[in-house]
């Protein structure tokens, strides 16, 4: 089978292990070539998130974290043919990313979307939002930066909202109105697109990291 040249979508896209063995910590200013604020879309799958974020708010820098590589690339090249400057997608697991690479007290943002929920109750230890995600997460916003995290699946947002509601370093605060979108493309994620279309209710929840 032919390999897939890991470098072909360079720099919109990098696999996490490349970019330790090579760089180590990340530097924001190295990595995106500037010091705006930087967002982090956590298993950011096909990119629509990274991708129009990166269009609409140009003075910002976007990271999406896929650990699926074949959706991660497909992000990546719509990010390519935009020759976009603030979004890059890096292929790879979001805890090995978070305690390894992305330096700490440096995010503006870290965006949940969402995750896959692991329906079976075996594989719930799998769940990306659990103690040791908010913790690493604490580490890597700065003071006062945001979690945003909507999921179709009610029994899973209340764990989230357990967690995120109760830890003393968050404020729970009011998310977003829910808009109604112009075009297919105009949604937070595909995922977003075919739930809503679907009629399903989609619960939304943000939080912001208190001072000190």
């Amino acid at each position: 089978m032919r390999r897939i040249p890991l470098t072909d979508l360079f720099p919109w896209f990098q696999p996490l292990h490349g970019f330790v063995e090579q760089h180590g910590r990340m530097d924001w200013s190295k990595f995106f070539g500037n010091d705006h604020p930087v967002e982090i879309d956590v298993g950011c799958g096909r990119g629509l998130f990274v991708y129009t974020a990166s269009r609409t708010r140009p003075g910002t820098n976007f990271l999406g974290i896929e650990l699926e590589f074949k959706e991660a690339r497909r992000g990546a090249k719509r990010l390519q043919k935009l020759e976009s400057p603030n979004g890059r997608i890096i292929g790879g697991d979001v805890f090995q990313a978070f305690e390894k690479v992305l330096p700490p007290n440096s995010v503006d943002a870290i965006h949940v979307y969402f995750p896959d929920p692991w329906w079976k109750r075996r594989h719930r230890s799998r769940r990306v939002f659990n103690d040791r995600f908010v913790n690493l997460a604490v580490n890597l916003l700065k003071p006062r930066g945001y979690i945003h995290s909507w999921t179709d699946v009610e029994e899973y947002f209340g764990v989230i909202s357990a967690l995120m509601d109760n830890d003393p370093r968050f404020e729970t605060l009011t998310p977003p109105d829910e808009r109604t979108p112009e075009n297919d493309l105009d949604y937070h994620t595909s995922f977003e697109r075919k739930k809503r279309k679907l009629g399903l209710p989609i619960h939304r929840g943000m939080w912001r990291l208190r001072d000190g």
